[in-house]
């Protein structure tokens, strides 16, 4: 079981609130992304469940029982953190076996622990090497190896994979989801990156300055954002913010739409427009240009369009997917 219920949880330090408020639930077996900018508090709260910080008040529970005062090591979670923390002069069987060994495991379970680890995460060839032979994803496997053996209720994952280049951070985002999908434990995972969130969450918890602004699934956020903030963080490219007189025609004193929901023409559209820079990506070709009237818009659209600086096109915005804000910031 991995149930986890926030309740009135308040982190504070001195006279600075860093978690205001906040009340969440994580069912059994979710895979749940607290994603916000830095500093907005996603690693405190994870922290928090983890016992590595104290509340300052409010209680939180695993499957219904309060352990907002139990000890790390009585919460039955296991963390993996952004630096690998491995034990440089021990191989990997040992790195990934100590926790059990700590435990006062038997030698028999622990080396059948460690080698049903080892083949779930692809790490069987490699149990007598030590982590300076490995690669960045290696050693990250292997701290979350040390973590599986422990069978907890929970994985908590803190931004374990800001270290490795772009590529890695690929791979190792399908592997942690495959686990995912192997294991059915209850994750939740800290990262400031959203297309992290979008692609491998269940749901989605959004934070800023220590509030949770929404909570749902990635599509529903990227349909449905409930607020400005939400609906500039969730996307990538980010949606199109715009104030004015365009947005006031359509009722409202902002109005957003999605890079991929303009349309693009050479001869005739609702808002004309000057190309400054095109990322040519292939597939994709991104255009950052400045609409009359609108001010600097990003679109998205194929590969093969053939814009360059300094050429006049025409937008037209899906009117279907228009999104519409109060002067207060809220989706209407």
């Amino acid at each position: 079981m991995g149930q986890i219920t926030l309740k009135n949880v308040r982190k504070s330090f001195g006279a600075t609130n860093i978690i205001p408020n906040i009340n969440l639930e994580i069912e059994n077996g979710e895979f749940v992304v607290f994603v916000g900018p830095s500093g907005c508090g996603k690693s405190t709260l994870l922290r928090l469940i983890a016992g590595l910080e104290d509340t300052t008040s409010g209680t939180i529970a695993i499957d219904g029982r309060d352990v907002t005062n139990e000890a790390p090591a009585k919460r039955k979670l296991a963390m993996v953190f952004q630096s690998y923390a491995l034990y440089p002069h021990m191989t990997v069987a040992k790195n990934i076996a100590f926790p059990l060994k700590m435990a006062g495991e038997s030698p028999e379970t622990i080396e059948k622990k460690v080698a049903d680890a080892a083949r779930v995460l692809n790490l069987s060839n490699y149990l007598e090497r030590r982590p300076g032979q490995l690669s960045g994803g290696q050693r990250q496997r292997v701290a979350i190896g040390r973590a599986i053996v422990r069978q907890p209720s929970a994985f908590l994952f803190d931004e374990p994979l800001s270290n490795l280049d772009a590529a890695l951070r690929g791979t190792m985002r399908l592997e942690i989801s495959e686990l995912h999908n192997q294991l059915k434990t209850t994750m939740i995972y800290v990262t400031h990156d959203q297309v992290e969130a979008m692609t491998m969450a269940d749901k989605i918890v959004v934070l800023n300055a220590g509030n949770i602004e929404q909570v749902g699934s990635p599509l529903e956020l990227y349909r449905s954002p409930k607020n400005l903030f939400v609906a500039g963080f969730i996307g990538s490219p980010r949606m199109n913010l715009i104030e004015g007189n365009a947005a006031a025609d359509h009722g409202a004193a902002t109005i957003g739409i999605r890079p991929e929901h303009l349309s693009v023409s050479t001869t005739e559209g609702k808002w004309k427009a000057t190309v400054g820079v095109a990322e040519h990506l292939g597939s994709d070709t991104f255009l950052h240009v400045t609409a009359d009237g609108v001010g600097p818009l990003t679109v998205r659209t194929g590969g093969e369009i053939g814009a360059h600086h300094g050429d006049t096109i025409f937008l037209t915005p899906d009117a279907a997917k228009i999104h519409r804000f109060t002067p207060d910031g809220l989706a209407i």
